[in-house]
């Protein structure tokens, strides 16, 4: 397979880059992560006129047709922006033929966030209590919905409820948000639902709302492959300073071995990355993706862990940017189910 980017794209990731580095260092990360509304709104437009919302754009829809692991250099900085929601909403939106709504989150002009779990329910769609009543264009929606990525400040929440003809997808400006900052920074929200009016997409969506979980799924595995390759840098880094007995602590073979078992977990990361970027829309789309996540999960928990014991003292302090990267890999590997629900969900596939 040839993973080679074509010049454009080339040019986009670049002019991220360049991006995120010049505007996202890490001071100005905890400024904005932790206080509503959780991120930059003007780095947020400044960034959809790069065109990195374009690349989540698939060729057919006007976009660069990018796949998740386009996501790792947010990963790399740390970057607090609603990407996520974004993305997972991107394709919802496509698959709806949504066009208009999908130009303005492209453009910037409006955010939009997917609200699917519930605070008793967080794998399956099975069971969802939120309703949905009325004809397709007046309808109105009851329920809660938990731990919804990107709502503080978005313009319309995507809704999964459940009508008499199914589990549906549903758009909605009437909702009751409670924002917070989570634990790693970035924003989520407890969603309300008290006869919401809000308009039918889509009648039958489960299988729309998990292909755009999946694409999620594989956007966190891009995300956290960029983090680690910047905290294992860190470390090193912090190695090299630090003396005992009047020589490096780098230099110190055990070191150096659990160094290397940390380089080699996070190239398996990205290799099981790109495979399952280019099976996404295949038939085995969802195996790979349940494979790249419990891989990843497993790899950020042990980068984690292992920098933190490799600083020692400093590597868990507030003013030392390592500490929120190991924060946010903890968090990756728990956002839309962490490595033990991807295996669970391998093995029970494979047991039917």
């Amino acid at each position: 397979m040839d993973f080679t980017h074509t010049e454009d794209r080339r040019m986009l990731s670049d002019s991220l880059r360049r991006y995120l580095a010049e505007q996202y260092d890490i001071d100005t990360r905890i400024k904005v992560a932790y206080e509503a509304p959780y991120h930059a709104p003007g780095k947020w437009r400044e960034m959809a006129e790069l065109g990195i919302l374009s690349a989540l754009v698939s060729e057919a829809h006007g976009g660069f047709g990018g796949a998740g692991f386009d996501i790792e250099e947010l990963g790399r900085a740390l970057c607090p922006e609603p990407m996520l929601p974004a993305l997972m909403a991107i394709k919802l939106l496509e698959s709806c033929n949504e066009t208009d709504l999908l130009n303005e989150v492209v453009a910037g002009s409006k955010r939009v966030a997917l609200a699917v779990y519930e605070p008793d329910n967080y794998d399956t769609l099975d069971t969802l209590q939120t309703t949905a009543t009325g004809e397709d264009d007046e309808c109105t929606l009851n329920g809660r919905k938990s731990v919804v990525y990107g709502a503080p400040g978005a313009d319309v929440l995507l809704v999964a409820a459940r009508s008499s003809d199914g589990i549906g997808l549903f758009a909605t400006t009437s909702a009751e948000v409670a924002g917070y900052a989570m634990i790693d920074g970035g924003g989520a929200a407890e969603v309300t639902l008290t006869d919401a009016p809000a308009r039918c997409l889509s009648k039958d969506a489960p299988d729309q709302i998990e292909a755009a979980l999946n694409a999620g799924r594989l956007a966190l595995c891009a995300e956290a492959v960029g983090a680690m390759d910047v905290l294992v840098g860190m470390t090193v880094e912090y190695l090299m300073q630090r003396q005992q007995f009047g020589t490096p602590i780098a230099t110190f073979q055990a070191l150096q071995h659990r160094l290397v078992d940390m380089a080699v977990e996070i190239e398996q990361c990205r290799s099981i990355v790109i495979l399952a970027a280019s099976q996404l829309d295949s038939e085995d789309g969802a195996r790979y993706i349940c494979m790249a996540k419990n891989l990843a999960g497993r790899a950020a928990a042990l980068v984690a862990e292992e920098a933190t014991q490799m600083h020692g003292g400093i590597g868990m302090t507030w003013e030392y940017g390592g500490s929120h990267y190991t924060k946010r890999l903890i968090m990756l590997d728990h956002q839309l189910g962490d490595r033990f629900a991807q295996l669970h969900k391998l093995v029970t596939a494979q047991a039917a």
